[in-house]
């Protein structure tokens, strides 16, 4: 039985709220001070625990103190029902944002961590919130005595039409996972497909992969595309990596001469250019006789897929200047042409793969 509200009561419930603010501030101040001492700290994970903390305990601290408010008061036991409940909601409410933002910053963290991950972590960040966010929903149902099976076995239902009506968006989705849980590419990669596109790795997100190409233009493939093309990773296991140069010296050159002349240069550009390995090794190795020169094979050391191209350009430039310098002659490639009784050699540009062929045109 319902008794008449007196002052006494008023007075003790305004004590008891009192203190649940009382408390609340005096554990943010807390946390706050905790916070800055965590900040200072070189693990991460502190800041994320006083983060979620400072969220959740002065809530909960004010909370308490209005249960014990309604507690103290006169209340019918319906009405003291419907408020603990009320007040129940709100903290599972306040606890499920806090761990969400906590749980999402924890991936962020996690993500980040990994060189070239930045820009990925947007995708594992909010698949972690929705999933806790939906949980704390279904928690709150059930608090509020919603029977969650029947939406449980609508949404199974539901999410298989939608599974249905959207699979090529769910393979996207799923194949972007699998690519970044399998660490085959990540942002910053510089990767080449079969079809021939190619560039820097700028971001995976939740349906497609963006490359951009040396040109500056955007490259976007489908997440499911990606996992299913063949495709070459020019950074990884290792960034670093080797470019072979095709070169050609004539018959008359002397190759112990040659051979010392080519690592000079090579020295000189490993240790000038911008991009190239200083401690890279020099490596030469003569491997064709051909119809008009000896050939071999200059092997570059280069920090990076695009440095390539400014190292070659450098070492072809140094190579010839020097060769001239060195009297090392390049010889062009000859046509030889018959005509009738007399045969002429003409020099002729050909393209590269067809620089060591001679070919012979015989005319009525």
């Amino acid at each position: 039985m319902k008794r008449a509200l007196i002052v006494d009561d008023l007075v003790i419930a305004g004590i008891a709220l009192a203190a649940g603010l009382l408390a609340a501030f005096l554990l943010r101040m807390l946390l706050r001070w905790l916070g800055k001492h965590a900040d200072r700290t070189r693990w991460s994970g502190d800041d994320l625990i006083v983060d979620t903390l400072r969220t959740v305990v002065p809530w909960a601290a004010f909370l308490g103190g209005a249960a014990s408010a309604g507690a103290a008061l006169p209340l019918t036991r319906t009405v003291q029902h419907n408020v603990n409940k009320t007040l129940t909601v709100l903290l599972i409410f306040v606890v499920t944002l806090a761990v969400a933002r906590g749980v999402a910053g924890l991936m962020r963290t996690v993500t980040q961590s990994r060189p070239g991950v930045a820009g990925s972590a947007t995708i594992f960040v909010n698949i972690t919130r929705i999933l806790v966010l939906a949980i704390g929903f279904l928690v709150v149902l059930q608090t509020l005595g919603i029977s969650i099976a029947p939406l449980l076995t609508a949404l199974g239902v539901g999410g298989l039409a939608v599974a249905l009506a959207l699979q090529d968006t769910l393979a996207n989705l799923f194949a972007g996972i699998h690519i970044l849980a399998s660490k085959t590419v990540q942002p910053g990669d510089y990767i080449r497909l079969a079809s021939g596109e190619e560039g820097y790795v700028e971001d995976i997100n939740w349906r497609q992969t963006t490359v951009r190409a040396l040109s500056n233009n955007l490259i976007v493939i489908p997440n499911g595309e990606l996992a299913k093309t063949n495709m070459t990773n020019f950074m990884r296991p290792e960034q670093e990596l080797t470019i072979l140069v095709q070169v050609g010296v004539a018959y008359d050159s002397d190759l112990d001469h040659v051979e010392r002349v080519t690592n000079e240069v090579i020295g000189e550009v490993m240790t000038e250019v911008e991009g190239a390995l200083p401690d890279h090794e020099p490596i030469i190795r003569f491997h064709t006789f051909g119809d008009s020169r000896i050939g071999f094979t200059v092997i570059l050391g280069v920090g990076e897929f695009s440095d390539q191209y400014r190292i070659k350009h450098e070492f072809i430039k140094r190579l010839h200047k020097r060769y001239r310098r060195e009297g090392i002659r390049i010889p062009a490639p000859t046509r030889t042409v018959a005509i009738q009784q007399g045969t002429v050699a003409i020099p002729q540009q050909r393209l590269p793969e067809e620089a060591d062929e001679v070919a012979s045109v015989r005319l009525d």
